[in-house]
């Protein structure tokens, strides 16, 4: 049979992007094949699909950093006919075709089962920036930032990643401070949880002073750049900073002050590479903590055709929340 896909290809103007058909033997070879019903478009997306960060190596290619499906075959003891399953992260949809198409051949280390708590479709409100989102919230806990810590503070809030972040740490319990751009969002973040939304131009120049008056607990930043600095002059003596993004900058115009006298902790959020059992904790606490009624309003859902606008106006800084990828049936 035929497979539908998004296909990107580097020409001499620029990144071709168009939606083709192919036969099941060009796939590439992997002991897991997946009949893919969703996938979501993250910032990395859109980055390939504009072909920026040097992430996509060789041409053509099928990009989609997530997909969740069913397995039509396995030669991994793992998986069996009919698993629900999703995969995030891996270099798949950069060194490895991904999930923008009907199928996909991958190897099944890659692959976790879909939690029974959730549909596939859901697993795709989550997909990387809800599993780094949850690593983030992990690792608040694990450094000691408890509940009655104090507030702790979501940078990009209205992103992906943010708006989640801002959900699942409210709904653990934390009292969240959410910073965005976009105040006509500010009702959006309180129905997800926040209790506080901080308007990001109280946080992004670089701090005055290597010490402000502190502030947060915790800080799940998406951000980076000086954005990053300044939340970091405001953490609390023993806090820590969960690290998930650089929608800012790569930069760090920090000063090691926050670190030696306050004891705060940096903590890198690598969504890539997690071992499969820090990626089934996420998940677990995903399927303990997610209201999917309240992360409804934040959704949106588009075929394989509406996949590269969606990526131009999330490089442009106009969308927000978690755009899905409707992969079988639709346009």
């Amino acid at each position: 049979m035929a497979i539908r896909a998004l296909m990107i290809d580097r020409q001499d103007e620029g990144i071709e992007r168009r939606i083709i058909e192919f036969p099941e033997d060009v796939l590439p070879e992997g002991n897991v094949r997946i009949s893919i019903d969703y996938s979501s478009i993250n910032y990395k997306d859109a980055l390939i699909l504009a072909g920026k960060g040097n992430l996509v190596r060789t041409y053509p290619h099928v990009p989609g950093i997530d997909l969740a499906g069913t397995v039509i075959e396995s030669s991994d003891p793992t998986f069996t006919e009919g698993d629900r399953v999703v995969l995030t992260g891996w270099r798949v949809g950069e060194i490895w075709w991904g999930g923008f198409a009907e199928q996909a051949c991958v190897k099944g280390e890659w692959l976790v089962h879909c939690p029974d708590a959730l549909t596939l479709r859901e697993s795709m409100i989550f997909g990387t920036a809800g599993l780094t989102a949850a690593l983030a919230s992990l690792a608040l806990r694990e450094c000691g930032v408890d509940p009655d810590a104090g507030a702790v503070l979501v940078t990009g809030a209205t992103g992906g990643l943010g708006s989640i972040a801002v959900h699942l740490l409210a709904r653990m319990g934390y009292d969240v401070a959410a910073a965005t751009g976009k105040p006509e969002q500010a009702q959006l973040l309180k129905d997800l949880g926040a209790s506080e939304v901080v308007d990001r131009r109280e946080i992004g120049d670089p701090p005055a002073k290597p010490l402000l008056v502190e502030r947060w607990a915790g800080v799940v930043d998406a951000v980076g750049g000086s954005t990053l600095s300044h939340a970091a002059a405001e953490v609390r003596y023993g806090g820590c900073v969960a690290l998930c993004g650089n929608a800012g900058g790569n930069q760090f115009p920090g000063n090691v002050l926050p670190f030696l006298l306050r004891g705060i902790t940096f903590s890198g959020m690598d969504s890539v590479m997690a071992s499969r059992s820090r990626r089934l904790q996420a998940w677990d606490l995903i399927g303990q903590h997610a209201d999917m009624s309240t992360l409804a309003p934040i959704v949106h859902e588009v075929g394989l055709d509406g996949v590269a606008d969606c990526a131009d106006a999330m490089l442009k800084g106009s969308s927000a929340g978690r755009t899905l990828v409707r992969v079988q049936g639709g346009t």
